[in-house]
């Protein structure tokens, strides 16, 4: 189809003829325009919703994580299955670099107690108002062409095609000489990423893995295999477990090196699990669930050897409640207290040698992954495979992809949004050279 030929099947289209486009104001589509706009190209960016980085602004409404303060090798192996791939966009904007970047626009940051890197303010609006002023007013290069409520719908031939959500409606048609393509993945679908590209990719022969939920919740299959009981998701669900270590077994049980280990804190939700220690075990346990089978085991009592335990659970009760007893020989109390109740049968709960495993070793069996809508990031999207080192798709030439819409995840802090800058950086700097 020929631009006129184009114009003629929407007659209530608009034309535009552009040297760039991107599609996408997130994080990637944002580091791409600026790159782009700083070495004097014109860009012109197209975003379905009303303004661009409203994920942003909701990953920092608590407190805005830029990314990660740990040793180069640490931070890369986060990438787990892709860190050879995402290693190398970081060669090109590494952690540090994010904090030079955020210092170029007046953010200062700081590295908190757990190694995360944060501004100053704690906030996301300063740093992309800042940002945004940049794009729009740049000191050098060409100022941004921001277009709000253009949906895009694929192409038609060379055309990119966009739906007019907005008051003027109708069709707009853009013939580009690149396009980079940053929508994300499908999470919080609300806020304008919801995957709808997908099939518009794989139509162009594009190789797309399928999307799934990474950094989510996830539902229980409780001891009965219906999930928490009323009594407890009624009295618990919104309360926080702390101090306790969680681990995925190596195979499935309980034997052998676990695969993951980490203290921390999640919190019980109305039919599960969520919260950061679930999140940083999260593609472990999506994948043993994809298998058939999943568990999270909890250690209640991690400052506590399995012995010392052992040894506090058959000290003689007398007439004391079991609960009145591990509360004054072991601090078990509130939640963890109902999570045995919960999760043990009246057996074992009877039984000091295996009350005493329970404490250390207890089992939360897992029915699936919360929807992805709901997780904080995703898994899945167009395969490394498919694109050039410079983030090119090889079924299309002209066109490249950056951030969470490629086929890679990594768990929180600051990780995701890491590796979404480098990859806008990248296909920026690929754009520049085949331009």
């Amino acid at each position: 189809m020929t631009f006129s030929t184009a114009c003629l099947a929407h007659p209530d289209s608009s034309l535009l003829d552009v040297a760039v486009a991107i599609v996408g104001g997130g994080p990637a589509g944002l580091m791409a325009a600026e790159v782009l706009s700083q070495a004097g190209v014109s860009v012109h960016l197209f975003d379905a919703m009303p303004s661009v980085g409203r994920k942003f602004l909701l990953a920092g409404k608590g407190g805005l994580n830029l990314t990660h303060s740990e040793a180069p090798q640490a931070f890369v192996s986060r990438y787990g299955a892709r860190q050879t791939e995402v290693g190398q966009w970081l060669e090109h904007m590494d952690a540090q670099g994010v904090r030079d970047w955020a210092q170029g626009l007046g953010v200062e940051t700081f590295v908190g107690s757990s190694g995360r890197v944060f501004p100053q303010e704690m906030k996301a609006a300063p740093l992309l108002r800042a940002w945004l002023h940049r794009l729009r007013h740049p000191a050098s290069g060409v100022p941004v062409q921001f277009h709000m409520r253009h949906r895009w719908q694929g192409w038609e031939g060379e055309h990119l095609v966009f739906e007019r959500t907005g008051a003027e409606g109708g069709v707009c048609l853009v013939r580009a000489k690149a396009t980079v393509l940053a929508m994300g993945g499908a999470s919080w679908p609300r806020l304008g990423s919801d995957g709808g590209w997908l099939h518009t990719l794989v139509q162009q022969g594009v190789a797309v893995a399928p999307l799934r939920a990474a950094n989510c919740g996830f539902d229980v299959l409780g001891r009965d295999g219906q999930g928490w009981t009323e009594y407890f998701r009624t009295r618990y669900a919104g309360h926080p477990l702390k101090s306790v270590v969680l681990r995925v077994a190596d195979t499935g049980g309980q034997a052998g090196a676990p695969r993951f280990e980490r203290q921390g804190e999640f919190v019980f939700t109305e039919t599960g699990v969520e919260g950061s220690l679930i999140y940083a075990a999260s593609a472990l346990l999506r994948d043993d669930l994809a298998l058939g089978r999943a568990q999270l085991l909890l250690d209640l009592l991690p400052g506590k050897s399995a012995e010392q335990v052992l040894k506090e659970v058959r000290w003689p009760r007398g007439s004391r409640s079991l609960s009145s007893h591990l509360k004054s020989r072991l601090g078990i109390d509130g939640v963890k207290m109902g999570l045995l109740h919960e999760l043990c049968s009246p057996e074992v709960l009877a039984n000091p040698e295996a009350l005493a495993f329970e404490l250390k070793n207890l089992a939360v069996p897992l029915k699936s992954p919360r929807p992805v809508a709901e997780a904080i990031s995703t898994a899945g999207g167009v395969v490394m495979e498919d694109l050039t080192p410079d983030l090119m798709l090889l079924a299309r030439p002209g066109v490249y992809c950056a951030g969470e819409m490629l086929d890679w995840e990594a768990p929180t802090g600051g990780y995701l949004l890491t590796a979404c800058l480098a990859s806008g950086w990248l296909a920026g700097q690929g754009v520049l050279l085949n331009f």
